[in-house]
């Protein structure tokens, strides 16, 4: 009896253990559960502005670049939780066999739950280096942001959201101060680069995975980010762990320092616009009295893809009245006048203008020519040379006859000169601006030049005295105006 009574106490004890402990169990699920909730709404406010957080900041949607990995994946689903409409966007550049069709199933995977729409495109890498040339980052870079764009079109998507990190941002700014930069370099990438948004530049990539871990969101691993075959890479897994051993605060240190110089890069850009109102046309004498101006000048030109040393010859041209001379950026031309300092788009440059023209009419654009078939017997005084030249009637044998603008190593036979003389050379004989030569016609008949108008003739198609088989060609100077 007294051993039943034993069993029945030690079974009640046993359960009130286990309610006890079943109790302290639950109390610390619900403080996990708390602490992850907590942890996920801190993420949620870290990584977005207060802006961003309201859906009333972008009226369309957003294409999220979305690769699987933790970042582009956290990305996603910090904006679906902001409430924005997402589309995402997948390359599979197979490099990684059959990793990166993983990569590809995860994400339509996902995608799939979390009803997204999504769009994969595939790639051929060796292809693009083998037209352009350059490494594999390179070619994948530009054949993703390529077809971002494109699909951001076609989607009617006001951003692109990119999940570059402030891990990123740390290792930008060492690579680029290991490369040589300026200011602008060691400020790092922008939150808001034209369509490209990076949303997740305020969290650290040890953020980013405790979210997903609140959220038990999975994600894939490009096995790849543990070689060191990159200098990404070395610097990610062996520079800047040993920095951050010796110096613990080193990471928030450089962030916080990046983003005093973007602040110092925005008011540097503001203060170049107020003192160089016009990039197009800088005059020289204001440029020269600038402080530092080789570095206002790049600082106002250098979205055109000229670069410092371009802007500094471009000032010291300018300062010593060297006009003629030409810099080429990203589309743009920069020439060094006598008073200024010009730029115009490559893709409007007259050069590329060749204009067809039939000798046996008058010529009535771009220029006025008046075409006379003499039959007076020819005499040189008919001549001057400069507006008013003759050729023999030979001319009207040749098959490709045009009118264009000068171009560099273009020469001319002048009469009255053994062999030939470069254009660009009897330019800076007469003293032209950049302006005038570009502004100035050139006659060539199958790939001659026959008369550079208004200025000097050549000695082709010469005529015989009292010939009366010539044309004599009249140009009125006052119709002349560059092709646009």
């Amino acid at each position: 009896m007294a051993q039943s009574y034993y069993i029945v106490f030690s079974c009640l004890f046993i359960n009130d253990q286990f309610f006890h402990r079943f109790a302290h169990l639950l109390t610390d699920i619900k403080k996990n559960i708390t602490f992850a909730a907590m942890k996920y709404r801190e993420f949620i406010h870290e990584a977005l502005t207060d802006d961003e957080r309201t859906t009333g900041a972008l009226q369309k949607p957003v294409l999220v670049a979305l690769s699987g990995g933790a970042d582009s994946v956290a990305l996603l689903r910090v904006l679906l939780e902001a409430d924005y409409t997402c589309y995402a966007a997948h390359c599979n550049f197979h490099l990684r066999g059959e990793e990166s069709m993983r990569d590809e199933r995860f994400v339509r995977g996902l995608c799939q739950r979390l009803d997204v729409p999504l769009a994969v495109k595939d790639f051929d890498v060796t292809s693009w280096q083998q037209a352009h040339g350059g490494s594999v980052e390179m070619a994948c870079r530009e054949l993703r942001y390529t077809w971002f764009e494109q699909e951001r079109q076609r989607l009617g998507c006001q951003r692109i959201a990119v999940a570059h990190h402030s891990d990123d941002q740390e290792e930008t700014f060492f690579l680029n101060l290991l490369r040589g930069t300026g200011t602008r370099g060691l400020a790092g990438m922008r939150r808001l680069n034209g369509h490209i948004w990076r949303p997740l530049l305020g969290v650290s990539r040890n953020e980013i995975v405790t979210y997903l871990a609140s959220l038990g969101q999975q994600y894939v691993t490009d096995s790849t980010n543990v070689e060191n075959n990159y200098r990404r890479n070395q610097l990610r897994n062996i520079v800047l762990p040993i920095l951050h051993q010796q110096f613990p605060d080193a990471h928030q240190r450089i962030v916080d320092t990046m983003s005093h110089l973007r602040d110092d890069m925005a008011l540097i850009q503001s203060l170049a616009e107020i003192m160089l109102p016009d990039p197009l046309h800088i005059d020289s004498a204001t440029l020269s009295s600038c402080p530092q101006a080789a570095t206002l000048l790049y600082h106002r030109i250098r979205h055109m893809g000229f670069n410092r040393e371009q802007c500094r010859q471009a000032v010291a041209a300018a300062t010593q009245s060297h006009s003629g001379r030409q810099f080429t950026g990203n589309g743009y031309i920069l020439h060094v006048n006598r008073q200024a300092l010009d730029i115009e788009d490559a893709n409007n440059h007259p050069t590329a203008i060749e204009i067809p023209i039939d000798l046996h009419n008058d010529v009535l654009s771009p220029v006025k020519i008046t075409v006379s078939h003499n039959n007076a017997p020819f005499s040189p005084l008919m001549c001057d040379g400069k507006t008013r030249v003759a050729f023999s009637s030979k001319i009207l044998d040749c098959q490709h006859v045009v009118l264009r603008h000068w171009r560099r190593g273009d020469r001319i036979k002048p009469f009255g000169m053994r062999g030939s003389k470069l254009i660009s050379d009897l330019f800076a004989d007469m003293k032209l601006d950049t302006a005038a030569k570009h502004a100035t016609w050139l006659l060539e008949a199958d790939g001659s030049i026959l008369w550079v108008l208004g200025y000097r003739a050549s000695a082709l198609f010469p005529i015989l005295q009292e010939s009366q088989d010539y044309l004599l060609l009249d140009f009125q100077k006052g119709s002349q105006k560059a092709k646009k």
